[in-house]
């Protein structure tokens, strides 16, 4: 048996390569926890999780006052047990965002623990269901940019041999957003994707009528639209529209995927591996999904999602927004639109340790 005999945790702030402001906040810094997991017969992995300014430290709090005490001296290999006995010793605090933020670091570095060992990929081992998949750009589409750089970010994306770009919406009149986008569509044409993102803020009955603007310039989806609880808002809306709805980054339990799946409230799943609670149930509501027909473009995280959606055979895109460059030796490489994932024992992310040592603040 490999037991678990020293779990790591820090915290690293990376400010965003760009500023980032949508209908609803600015991405202030990345707060960053790391997780490294050593076990008794000498390997080690490392996981981590995120949030966008706040709550990092609550997050850390919870990892080395509850879940490293639960995990000490376990085995390591069985992930989902492992999984399941941070869940039994947290009951009080889930299903929320700061617990699923802990497990999340902890199951990563697990999971990168199970590669190291066998020696597969995270991408393997999950199921490797793509050798590769596209690539959309978001870092060009935030809301504050004037239309002129909107512009400019779309085609510099369609130029590097992107797939498409995301366009923030939530402008304060319908009319400005249909002008951003309209502006947006004629420089890329109609074989370039364009993606708009709302970031809950609006109404049901302001996203449909959103959606009716959206609808003629061949949207490819329009993602959280409303607020994260409102299932009712998401069902009204997707059945009004035959633009594509895509929810998930705020959502944090499996079970409320199960809920969106099963109500038709959404088209495109985006579920992130952080938010979600880590890569064990990330990949459940995969399949969940799979087995609703609905496609799945993880939110953030490229540098490990790619892994995952390129796993399952629901995967349709990666999202592009560099953030992990000033911490890691290793980076993705796109080629013709579309981006492979790394076939290397574990995660696939080569952190820097003075980098790691230059941005640690706790």
């Amino acid at each position: 048996m490999t037991r678990i005999e020293r779990i790591d945790v820090q915290m690293v702030d990376l400010p965003p390569a760009a500023v980032r402001v949508d209908a609803m906040q600015s991405f202030v810094k990345q707060e960053t926890v790391l997780v490294t997991v050593h076990t008794s017969d000498g390997l080690s992995g490392t996981g981590y999780s995120y949030t966008i300014g706040t709550g990092g430290r609550a997050v850390m709090s919870l990892i080395t006052d509850h879940l490293v005490p639960a995990l000490l001296g376990r085995d390591a290999r069985p992930v989902e047990a492992l999984w399941r006995h941070m869940l039994d010793q947290t009951r009080a605090t889930t299903v929320g965002a700061i617990t699923s933020l802990a497990f999340a670091a902890v199951d990563t570095a697990l999971w990168d623990l199970r590669g190291r060992r066998t020696g597969e990929s995270l991408w393997r081992m999950a199921g490797g269901a793509h050798e590769r998949l596209p690539v959309y750009d978001t870092e060009g589409g935030w809301l504050h940019l004037p239309v002129e750089e909107l512009v400019d970010g779309a085609k510099r994306a369609a130029t590097a041999g992107m797939c498409g770009v995301k366009v923030k919406v939530g402008r304060p009149s319908l009319a400005e957003d249909a002008e951003r986008l309209a502006a947006v569509r004629e420089a890329v044409g109609a074989g370039f994707e364009v993606m708009v993102d709302a970031n809950q803020a609006f109404t049901s009955a302001e996203a449909i009528r959103r959606a009716r603007t959206y609808e003629p310039l061949g949207i490819a989806w329009f993602e959280e639209p409303l607020p994260a609880d409102d299932l009712n808002g998401h069902r009204r809306l997707a059945a009004s529209t035959s633009v594509p709805v895509a929810v998930g980054e705020s959502l944090y339990s499996v079970q409320r995927f199960g809920d969106y799946l099963a109500a038709g409230a959404v088209g495109i799943v985006q579920v992130d591996v952080a938010r979600i609670g880590g890569i064990t149930p990330w990949l459940k509501v995969a399949h969940a999904a799979e087995a609703f027909n609905v496609a799945v473009s993880p939110h953030f995280l490229m540098e490990l999602h790619v892994s995952l959606a390129a796993a399952v055979p629901n995967g349709m895109y990666v999202e592009h927004i560099p953030q992990l460059r000033a911490i890691t030796r290793s980076s993705l490489v796109i080629e013709d639109g579309h981006v492979a994932p790394p076939d290397v024992p574990g995660i696939g992310i080569d952190w820097n340790p003075d980098a790691l040592d230059d941005h640690r603040v706790a």
